[in-house]
Order: structure tokens, then C-alpha cells, then sequence
């Protein structure tokens, strides 16, 4: 194990990152709160604004993982197809089946400048956790509460929100509904042989609601769904602790561009093309898990210094302040040093021995 890598395994350092991004989350949901009255004078410059404002915040853990762990990730897709990522407006249709697959398409939304106008479908819960759930409530993230009756004219009437939004972005649709674990596999098919609908080996039975009014709501907004199938190497499985532990994985994202006039607007027809769809992702899945590739060429783009220009400027602002209390502290012998080091020691040699 090399230096860099040793220290990258150190729970100190992994206090420090998380340090940094709780503060400067929170400075950053105090600047979007302080947006509130220009909302009233020109809500597309507040929208702008918080635009950037989400960025510092999701470009950080952008950064954990193409900068920290060095997790390298490859694209399929089709070269005709490559030029408008970025440049539209667009439904992600993803698999929901690692801990950092959000993660991942975080990545590919940073390569492609629409990290920070980026939507996703959410659990309301969500909107009120601190930093992210803040950050997204500002980014109009469209939340559901997981009852239909409900969330049939709310997330409609977010969507429609959304129609003069003044940048592009991809609207992230997990159509599974929860990440894919072998139990929930079992019971989704089970409800699939009841349906007669044909068995998924990879997948979870998508639901079909949410994406007919997704796709319905932001037709005319949204010119393509981007039908994106995520794998990782060496039957690997990523969790966010591997990536704060500076593990390096390599992901593999299968991206293919259907225009939005081809999805069906009546419903039935609508739920039968995600059947479909997702047979055909399966599919995908079969032939990576049999060659360790995707279909299609690759076309990669690089990614940009921009989200570790981010990071080292938001820990600058936070650790400076700390450093200069703590060197205070360490200067004028105050018991609470003593107490702070012997908690941060004693925090480490109980990771260090549970790993």
C-alpha cells in the first residue's frame, strides 16, 4: 500500500472530507434560503443562481469519486447520438442496482455541464434532509409521497414547473422504484407471472405510472429519454464506503437515445413500451455479465477539473477557520484539545480494528 493510499484509508481524512461538505452544505443552503426574495423580483435568475449554488454541493461527491477514489467510468453510446448530450433536455431512464448509481450519473451529468440543473423523481421525505434533501427543494426536484392518488396531481403539476426552466437538464427516472436486491427480485417477478409479463433477470418490474406522467408532463420540454444501463467490472459491487475509502472501480454506462415522439402518449401502449424497454435492458445486462462489455462503441468524455476546483475552494473556506481554532486551542493547552485528540485517536484505532 502506497502513502496515498494509506491515507486515504484514515478515518481522519474521512472526517475531514465529511467535515467539509456538512459545513459548506450548510453555508450553502443559507445562501439558497437568502434567494427567497429574489424569486419574487426574477425567478430565472434565482433558478440560475441556485443552478450553482446545487453545484457546489453535488459536484463534491463528483469530486470523492473521480478525483478521491479515481473511479474511472466508460460510455457506450451511439457517436450520432454524443453531440446533443448536454444540449437538450432529457428523461435518464437508469437501473437502480448499486449503493452509487446516482452517483455515477452524477459523473456523466458533470462531464456533460448539467450537473447542477439535474432533476430527479424523490421521496419526499428526502426534501427534508439537511444539504441534499435542502439543495433539491431549491432545485425544484420534483418529490412524491409513494401514494398514487396523491402524487398523480403533484408531481404533475411540478413537472409543469419545470417547462420554462432556463437551462437543460436530465430528469432521472428510477422506474424500479427501489434498488434491486435478490428478495425484491423474487416478489417483483412474482408479481410479473401473475400480470403474464415476461421474467427479468436484472431487474426489477418498473412501474409504469410514474413514467407515463413524466414523459406526458414534459412533452415538448424533453426531446429524448436517455435509456441508461450501469455495470461495474470484475462483478464488483461499489458502496459509497468503498469510494470514501479511496477504492478505485471502474463503471461501464450503456446510454441509448430514443426520441421522445416514439414513447407512446396512451397510456397502456405507454406502460407496455417500458415493458419493453426493460426486456431489452436485460438483455444488455445478459450480454455484459457473458462478454464485460456493452454493445456499441465508446466515446467517452474526460472529466473536468471543475469539481476538484470546487472541493479545494470549499475546503479552504472550512478549514481555515478550524485550523486557526484548533492551533489556538493547542497553543493555549486547553483541555478540550486534549479531550478532542484523545476522541479523534481513540475514534481511529476503533475503525482501524474493525476493518
Amino acid at each position: 500500500m502506497g502513502l496515498l493510499q494509506f491515507l486515504k484509508s484514515q478515518f481522519l481524512c474521512h472526517l475531514i472530507i465529511c467535515y467539509v461538505f456538512l459545513v459548506s452544505g450548510l453555508i450553502v443552503n443559507l445562501i439558497q434560503l437568502c434567494t427567497l426574495p429574489l424569486w419574487l423580483v426574477s425567478k430565472q435568475l434565482a433558478r440560475r443562481i441556485n443552478i450553482r449554488l446545487g453545484y457546489c454541493i453535488a459536484s463534491q461527491m463528483v469530486a470523492a469519486l473521480e478525483w478521491w477514489s479515481g473511479t474511472e467510468c466508460t460510455l457506450y453510446t451511439d457517436p450520432k447520438s454524443y453531440p446533443l448530450y448536454g444540449k437538450e433536455n432529457a428523461i435518464v431512464v437508469l437501473n437502480h442496482t448499486f449503493e452509487i448509481d446516482f452517483l455515477c450519473g452524477w459523473t456523466f451529468c458533470e462531464r456533460f455541464g448539467v450537473l447542477g440543473s439535474s432533476k430527479v423523481l424523490a421521496k419526499k421525505e428526502l426534501a427534508y434532509v439537511p444539504v441534499i434533501g435542502w439543495m433539491w427543494y431549491f432545485l425544484e426536484i420534483v418529490f412524491c409521497k409513494r401514494k398514487w392518488e396523491e402524487d398523480r396531481t403533484t408531481v404533475a403539476q411540478s413537472l409543469q414547473k419545470l417547462r420554462d426552466y432556463p437551462e437543460n437538464y436530465w430528469f432521472l427516472l428510477y422506474c424500479e422504484g427501489t434498488r434491486f436486491t435478490p428478495k425484491k427480485h423474487q416478489i417483483s417477478m412474482q408479481v410479473a407471472e401473475s400480470k403474464g409479463l415476461p421474467q427479468l433477470k436484472y431487474h426489477l418490474l418498473p412501474r409504469t405510472k410514474g413514467f407515463y406522467v413524466t414523459v406526458q408532463n414534459l412533452r415538448g420540454t424533453a426531446a429524448a429519454i436517455y435509456d441508461s444501463t450501469l455495470n461495474f467490472r470484475n462483478n464488483e459491487v461499489p458502496t459509497l464506503l468503498g469510494i470514501l475509502n479511496g477504492k478505485k472501480y471502474h463503471a461501464d454506462l450503456y446510454v441509448r437515445r430514443i426520441p421522445l415522439e416514439s414513447v407512446p402518449e396512451d397510456e397502456m401502449e405507454c406502460a407496455a413500451w417500458l415493458h419493453k424497454l426493460y426486456q431489452e435492458k436485460d438483455s444488455f445486462q445478459e450480454q455484459y455479465a457473458q462478454t464485460g462489455h456493452f454493445p456499441g462503441p465508446i466515446v467517452s468524455p474526460q472529466r473536468r477539473l471543475w469539481s476538484l476546483i470546487n472541493w479545494l475552494f470549499w475546503s479552504c473556506v472550512v478549514l481555515y477557520p478550524l485550523g486557526l481554532l484548533l492551533a489556538q486551542l493547542f497553543i493555549s493547552g486547553s483541555v478540550l484539545t486534549i479531550a478532542t485528540a484523545v476522541v479523534v485517536c481513540s475514534a481511529e484505532n476503533t475503525v482501524d480494528k474493525h476493518q
